[in-house]
């Protein structure tokens, strides 16, 4: 713990949150928060700013493949939350990273890619062949088995049976946040089917998922991408201003 006093510490980096979803950004939000003092001291943790358009502008682009409209979005946030003061930007929704090449390139603040932490997290613990779970364009995109094979991984996609009632359920109830009886064990079925064709870990790849889904309640290891995110971008907060 930082045992600096209060008068003397200087501030992390400003972090910039690029909301997609509701439920999703709370998590991570209330994620950074919650464990920032452990590192930086109580009560302490970075500045944060958080803009998020209206849903339905992504869910229209995503529907019709429109990756230039869902980049659009995100770097608009990206330019409001630089005005705001931000220095480092974050995005707690899966599903908007598969436009990422083409935001980063134009983007005024360096940003931490989503799978690529969750890379880094199942190779430092080991795992090899890794289940993916999100919403239908997720598991359609490239974002995980691009971001798990840079990191010498294999990425499992569900079958398109699971990945479509994954989707619906995603969509309908976790989003909105209107959960249902047996839906969490829907959950559980279709990571044990991932168990049995060969994966020794699951990625929570949809930010909601982990609202209902942890090691406590899965056959498989997991992969909480929204709070490995949050933890990530505590940590560059901090050390990216020990290294300026």
């Amino acid at each position: 713990m930082n045992t600096t006093p209060a008068s003397d510490r200087r501030s992390p980096l400003h972090l910039g949150l690029v909301g997609c979803s509701a439920e999703g950004a709370a998590l991570c939000y209330r994620t950074i928060f919650a464990e920032a003092p452990a590192l930086m001291g109580p009560h302490a943790h970075p500045e944060i700013s958080m803009h998020t358009p209206s849903l339905h502008l992504y869910v229209e682009a995503l529907e019709q493949g429109d990756r230039a409209t869902v980049a659009a979005l995100m770097l608009a946030s990206a330019h409001k939350l630089k005005a705001a003061g931000a220095q480092l930007l974050l995005c707690p929704d899966n599903t908007i990273h598969q436009a990422f090449d083409l935001v980063e390139p134009h983007s005024p603040l360096p940003w931490l890619h989503i799978a690529r932490v969750v890379a880094d997290e199942a190779r430092a613990r080991g795992f090899r062949r890794i289940g993916i779970l999100g919403t239908k364009w997720l598991v359609d995109s490239d974002v995980y088995p691009d971001a798990l094979a840079a990191a010498g991984l294999e990425g499992i996609k569900p079958t398109d049976a699971w990945r479509d009632e994954l989707g619906a359920l995603i969509m309908n109830e976790l989003v909105p946040g209107t959960l249902r009886a047996g839906t969490v064990e829907r959950f559980q079925l279709a990571i044990d089917a991932l168990r049995d064709r060969g994966c020794d870990a699951v990625v929570l790849g949809c930010t909601e998922i982990p609202l209902i889904i942890s090691d406590a309640n899965s056959s498989l290891p997991t992969l909480d991408s929204t709070r490995l995110l949050a933890r990530a971008a505590l940590r560059a907060s901090i050390q990216g201003f020990a290294q300026g």
